[in-house]
């Protein structure tokens, strides 16, 4: 317990002065920076080398501060009930008295925000007089980091401090509802868009590739690897590592599992660690069975399909 007390007091210390700190939740790492402050900004988009004009997703510990920075509508009440804290990023709108960071929002009149599970993550926001901004702990368009070793394959000594809350246990990134007006889903994530549909009583338009930039994970590459990736493969060329979710007869050395029992959410969990370690192992081309497209293997398809962009 002291040591858990003693490393929020250290995070804590850096948010303060400016500085990032890399924080686990539930889905992936994050790079965290206090989201009223233009510096801190500023050097999450520098560390990550990340474009300017891809918001990024704020943080809150509870309903009431996000009332402060933000308008509140009926959908939002909705689902914030059912399924915060947890894998969901809302957009709202955002008052113009808000504090939150020109930055944050690519100059916009809108706010992408979360409420993160990790008890962690939530121990943390609850000793911050602000949110945190905190995109995934990842260069742009890598692979994101689910456990702190990740963190520091990526970054090194670059940021300040990675605050450990071990792995991650969905591991992949929060779906995010466009509730601006009619309720749109703009990326795919660890909640299932159909639970979505069921508490709003209604089908929600998918529109994960937007011009207009209002939420992370819209760019059209993503998620890489950083070698040719091929999804929905029959089998692997000559010197392809091959990507599968459930056990064959025949093994391989080239052979890697995302699950042996087609278990599709042991597959999110398992997606970008298994990637890195393809990486490592110095293969230079990975081909990817088909993976299922329902539940969160839509997820996956997402992050595969964005990755193969490569």
């Amino acid at each position: 317990m002291k040591s858990i007390q003693s490393n929020l007091k250290k995070a804590k210390k850096y948010l303060d002065k400016n500085h990032c700190v890399a924080v686990p939740t539930e889905t992936v790492y994050g790079l965290a920076g206090n989201a009223y402050s233009d510096l801190s900004v500023k050097k999450i988009f520098r560390l990550k080398k990340r474009p300017m004009n891809n918001p990024l997703i704020v943080h809150y510990s509870d309903f009431k501060k996000v009332k402060e920075d933000c308008y509140i509508n009926d959908n939002f009440i909705k689902l914030y009930k059912k399924f915060s804290p947890g894998p969901i990023t809302f957009i709202l709108k955002l008052k113009k008295n808000s504090k939150i960071s020109k930055f944050v929002t690519n100059k916009q009149q809108s706010l992408a925000v979360r409420f993160p599970r990790h008890p962690l993550f939530k121990k943390l926001l609850k000793s911050l007089p602000y949110p945190l901004a905190a995109p995934s702990a990842n260069i742009s368009t890598k692979l994101s980091s689910v456990q702190p070793s990740d963190v520091i394959d990526e970054f090194g000594s670059k940021i300040k401090y990675v605050l450990n809350g071990g792995k991650c246990q969905i591991g992949v990134e929060s779906t995010i509802i466009n509730l601006l007006s009619k309720p749109t889903l703009l990326r795919y994530g660890g909640l299932d868009i159909s639970k979505i549909e069921k508490i709003l009583k209604k089908k929600i338009l998918v529109k994960n590739n937007s011009k207009n930039k209002i939420s992370p994970g819209q760019f059209r590459l993503h998620y890489s690897p950083g070698v040719p990736l091929r999804i929905n493969a029959k089998k692997p060329k000559k010197n392809e590592a091959f990507v599968l979710t459930k056990k064959r007869k025949a093994n391989s050395k080239n052979y890697y599992y995302l699950s042996k029992k087609n278990d599709l959410k042991q597959s999110a969990k398992n997606l970008y660690s298994l990637l890195r370690t393809i990486k490592k192992d110095g293969y230079k081309m990975i081909a990817v069975e088909k993976i299922p497209n329902k539940g969160i293997g839509k997820t996956i398809n997402d992050r595969l399909k964005r990755a193969s962009k490569y």
